[in-house]
């Protein structure tokens, strides 16, 4: 496969540049109005709350870490980055595949959970341990992952680990009589 030339690798670095950012800038937005579901009281603020949450996390959050996958995984294999060749790049693999993966087994079913309880149950949800926890997780991991994202960044950035020294396989010498 032919490596990218110098533009379109810079136009796909963008994207991917963007995407991450798009990704943290959502997260962190996320928070900071999850961290105000906390101090809520009516009902139908606390759904709605959940409910822009919800729509952040499906039409913004999902796309941009997937958009960011997708085009990490094509800078890998269409330049000379490589996927096994530097160390800051198999972390910066390693973690978003982590981060998708427990943002899609955990962090959407509670957000989707607390969204359909303060929905059916408005103020009194705030009074369901089922919710509770479910708001809850989503704040707590919410921030584990937008600074997990933000070292990412950091990561791509600094490029802390040099590349990787693979040892050529050693020759043998053996003669022929």
């Amino acid at each position: 496969m032919p490596k990218l030339n110098v533009k379109q690798k810079n136009w796909l670095l963008s994207v991917h540049v963007a995407s991450g950012s798009i990704w943290f800038g959502t997260a962190l937005s996320m928070i900071a109005i999850a961290w105000k579901n906390t101090h809520t009281t009516n009902g139908d603020e606390l759904y709605a709350i959940n409910a822009a949450l919800k729509l952040l996390d499906d039409f913004v959050i999902i796309p941009s870490a997937n958009l960011s996958l997708l085009t990490g995984g094509l800078l890998c294999w269409l330049t000379i980055w490589g996927f096994f060749k530097h160390y800051w790049v198999i972390v910066k693999w390693i973690a978003t595949v982590i981060l998708i993966s427990t943002g899609t087994v955990w962090l959407g079913p509670w957000l989707n959970a607390a969204t359909s309880i303060s929905d059916i149950e408005r103020s009194q949800a705030l009074s369901n341990p089922l919710y509770t926890f479910d708001i809850k997780g989503v704040l707590i991991g919410g921030a584990i992952q937008t600074s997990c994202v933000l070292a990412i960044i950091g990561i791509s950035v600094l490029k802390p680990w040099g590349r990787r020294i693979v040892k050529a396989p050693e020759e043998s010498t053996s003669s022929s009589s």
